[in-house]
């Protein structure tokens, strides 16, 4: 059997302790529906680094991490016949839901409790191949090369949720919390379609690129912004931070909280954070429409990842940098270097 390079998560916990373990194991082969991708880019996201430390349980040892992967369709399994051998396609978070529940029905297969995510219950992109359902692949734009593409997989389709959730009006005044690989997406596309741009992170670098990409007013993560805002969207995963941003928030306003994982939020006060119809919303995974829907507008729209590249065999160094917020954008591992 063909062997492969891959990291592995083995011993869930902090990173300086080495719950990754890099080397070959066996190439995957493609199982009925499914499409082998040979991986050339994969986008390093904070929930790879939450399934290695532990924050999000373990659902399986030995996962391959990484759920921003870009590759071209190389073998097919049984069945499978809806994406060609050659084909540029992009695999998500979301790997497979049950098309069964009454969330699947309702067109909120984000929902659905049998749900499959990518390098947490299925392998992902930190190797050199990956197999994926063909249904949940997409197809990429020609306009995206791969390492700008990668992050969009996650980070974009989230903060496009994230985005949605958060009911921006027309013109209306959107702050982001945290200025990281989703955020610096999201922001663009907010800027595109006419909001004002408020940013809070405590990154001096994240503050310039946010003002680089249209931001009215950037400030400390916990800085009231100059105005009321309509709308908010939470990046860091930091729950003292849900007050904070309630309390910006103008009459009406909605909180989107687009993080897998956060930190615990402390008591609110109901006239100061929630009273005048404030709401709050967690945002769950995505659904495959809202991924072909913030592709197509990415493309037409220009939204472009900063990135910062890595070999595969620095993952770990990557996941490292991303905890220490070392990073301005995204981080990606040139796979086929």
């Amino acid at each position: 059997m063909s062997a492969m390079h891959a990291w592995t998560v083995e011993r869930p916990g902090p990173l300086a302790a080495g719950p990754l373990d890099y080397g070959e194991r066996p190439r995957p082969e493609p199982g009925p529906g499914q499409v082998l991708v040979e991986v050339t880019v994969c986008g390093v996201c904070r929930t790879d680094l939450h399934v290695a430390e532990g924050d999000l349980p373990v659902h399986r040892r030995g996962v391959v991490p990484g759920h921003e992967v870009v590759g071209r369709v190389v073998a097919h399994g049984p069945g499978a016949a809806q994406v060609p051998v050659g084909t540029r396609v992009g695999i998500a978070w979301l790997g497979w839901t049950c098309g069964a529940c009454r969330w699947c029905r309702r067109g909120r297969e984000n929902l659905c409790p049998d749900a499959r995510f990518t390098g947490w219950d299925l392998d992902g992109g930190y190797a050199e191949f990956a197999v994926a359902d063909e249904r949940y692949v997409y197809k990429l734009p020609d306009g995206l090369d791969d390492e700008a593409a990668a992050p969009l997989l996650c980070a974009g389709i989230i903060g496009y949720r994230a985005l949605r959730l958060a009911d921006v009006p027309p013109g209306g005044r959107l702050g982001l919390y945290g200025f990281g690989a989703s955020a610096h997406l999201t922001a663009q596309l907010a800027v595109a379609l006419g909001a004002e741009l408020y940013v809070m992170t405590r990154s001096d670098g994240a503050r310039r690129l946010a003002e680089s990409l249209g931001a009215r007013w950037t400030g400390p993560v916990d800085a009231p912004p100059p105005v009321k805002l309509d709308a908010a969207v939470l990046f860091a995963p930091v729950g003292t931070l849900v007050p904070t941003a309630l309390a910006a928030l103008d009459r009406g306003g909605v909180l989107a909280v687009a993080g897998i994982h956060l930190s615990d939020v402390p008591a609110l006060v109901y006239e100061e954070h929630l009273f005048y119809e404030r709401t709050v919303r967690s945002v769950t995974a995505n659904t495959r429409r809202d991924g072909e829907e913030f592709l197509t507008l990415a493309e037409r729209l220009g939204v472009r990842a900063t990135t910062t590249a890595y070999p595969l065999a620095h993952a770990d160094r990557a996941l490292a940098d991303v905890a220490g917020d070392r990073l301005v954008g995204a981080a990606v591992l040139r796979v086929a270097d």
